[in-house]
């Protein structure tokens, strides 16, 4: 039988490069992370956990060699790391008179939101234990840093500090193919709007000025005391973290009807200051170690219990579900900015299915197979086994001083 589901070769490999194209574009965070064990082959069918062995390092010997009696010998100390895999999988169906009356090519398409939607789910596990490590750098408290506070915003002096914190850890950098250390040997991840006030800051203007005008006019700085800048919209974001605005929506302004995915309306409670502050965030506070991926920002157009916004979905409303217990914030936002090295977080995968999953389908359904389903499955973990080697740092932005 001749369906859509049934694939040649030729097409289910360009299929396949969609749903890799797809999920290497939301790949930000997983730049940090290493594949133990050897790439990991086999390693899932060992053991439910993966213990990674540390061995202490010898103390500064003051020992004289005697003609009569041997030294004391020192004994190394060992610890132990765990990382615990896990397991994701999600899929879509589609009724098979969808695909065959489909105009554009949304056969293709599935692909590639399938892939996209796999690398977010794993960028959300790996921010679970990457974005909550220990190392933390912020002028004031996450709630109180203030979008009208310069003091509080990243600056370049930041990666002069972390550069340090790394250095003196001594946190591995990028190497080159002869084993030398790289200049740009750390990676630092950066959320855009935080990256405005880097490149609009004193000491790089005057840079700019002097040597290198394309820094300001095509926001290329590039790196900076050896981080690579890696600027991505995908990067996590505090959602109404920060300080409060004077006219506040507070934690009393939840939905007062859920929202659905592309709606361009939110329902909130009362509303009165809804158009107050630069965004409304849709979700719940992080305000510690526990994240909310589906967390979204969305602009204030008019309105106040039932508020026109614009949303980051394709048709400009909401990008996720929201339930009535979600709470509408106008606070200002908290951006974090991770610093580490390529080998700062521990990662883990079956080496069958795949760093980046697998795709599974499309495959039919149905008593006379009417449906037509496209999922992916993954199996790994994420771990910091070295708490000294990511630094968070926490800021406000300027353009949230509105």
């Amino acid at each position: 039988m001749s369906t859509a589901a049934i694939l040649s070769n030729s097409v289910r490999a360009r299929y396949d490069n969609a749903y890799k194209k797809g999920a290497l574009s939301r790949r930000v965070y997983d730049l940090l992370c290493y594949p133990i064990a050897g790439g990991n082959k086999d390693i899932m069918q060992r053991s439910s956990s993966i213990v990674t062995p540390f061995i202490s390092q010898m103390g500064i010997s003051a020992n004289t060699i005697s003609e009569t009696t041997d030294i004391t010998p020192q004994t190394l100390l060992d610890g132990t790391a765990t990382l615990t895999p896990t397991s994701r999988a999600d899929a879509i169906q589609d009724s098979e008179l969808l695909l065959l009356q489909s105009y554009t090519d949304y056969a293709a398409q599935r692909h590639a939101i399938v892939g996209e939607n796999m690398m977010a789910t794993i960028e959300a596990l790996n921010m679970d234990y990457s974005l909550c490590a220990s190392q933390v750098i912020r002028t004031a408290a996450r709630a109180s840093l203030d979008a009208g506070t310069t003091t509080h915003y990243l600056q370049d002096s930041e990666f002069f500090k972390a550069g340090n914190m790394l250095k003196e850890m001594r946190c591995p950098s990028a190497v080159s193919a002869d084993g030398g250390a790289l200049p740009s040997g750390h990676i630092a991840i950066v959320p855009p709007d935080a990256y405005v006030d880097l490149v609009s800051g004193g000491n790089v203007v005057s840079i700019a000025q002097y040597q290198d005008m394309g820094i300001l006019f095509n926001g290329e700085l590039g790196e900076l005391n050896g981080f690579r800048i890696v600027v991505s919209p995908y990067a996590k974001v505090f959602g109404g973290a920060g300080a409060a605005n004077t006219t506040s929506l507070g934690d009393a302004d939840v939905l007062s009807a859920a929202g659905a995915a592309l709606d361009k309306t939110l329902s909130i409670t009362t509303g009165t200051n809804a158009a107050s502050g630069r965004y409304i965030t849709v979700g719940t506070e992080e305000t510690g170690s526990t994240l909310y991926p589906e967390n979204e920002r969305v602009n204030h157009i008019s309105g106040t219990t039932t508020s026109v916004i614009v949303g980051r979905a394709d048709n400009g409303g909401l990008l996720y579900d929201h339930a009535t217990t979600d709470v509408a914030k106008n606070c200002d936002s908290v951006y974090p900015v991770l610093y580490g090295g390529p080998m700062s977080v521990a990662k883990a995968y079956a080496s069958d299915v795949g760093e980046f999953g697998q795709v599974v389908g499309p495959k039919l359904d149905g008593i006379v197979d009417q449906f037509v389903s496209l999922g992916w499955k993954w199996y790994g973990g994420f771990a910091v086994i070295n708490e000294n080697w990511l630094v968070r740092g926490e800021y406000s932005c300027s353009l949230d001083n509105i």
